[in-house]
């Protein structure tokens, strides 16, 4: 996948941020836009607001992936019998 590409999954035409379905990914594929995010930050090739919307963009998709990731964390404490020594 090029730049550009990369570019239109986070920003639509406009520059602005499209509002994708953070929820409906799984962590892997946050993870895949995150980086995207970070590649297109660090090329510095982006103005300092878009690079702003990129930030904006990609803590929505932290905070999401943390959401998720605590949603496992809670099953697989309901699967070990809320025993949380057998966890961490």
């Amino acid at each position: 996948m090029d730049r550009n590409e990369k570019d239109e999954a986070v920003m639509n035409e406009a520059g602005e941020t499209q509002e994708a379905p953070a929820d409906k990914l799984s962590i892997e594929e946050i993870f895949t836009e995150l980086d995207g995010i970070i590649r297109n930050l660090e090329n510095g090739e982006v103005s300092l607001e878009d690079s702003f919307k990129y930030y904006e963009a990609g803590m929505k998709l932290v905070k999401t992936c943390g959401g998720k990731i605590d949603k496992v964390e809670k099953q697989i404490l309901v699967l070990n019998g809320n025993n949380t020594e057998d966890v961490r």
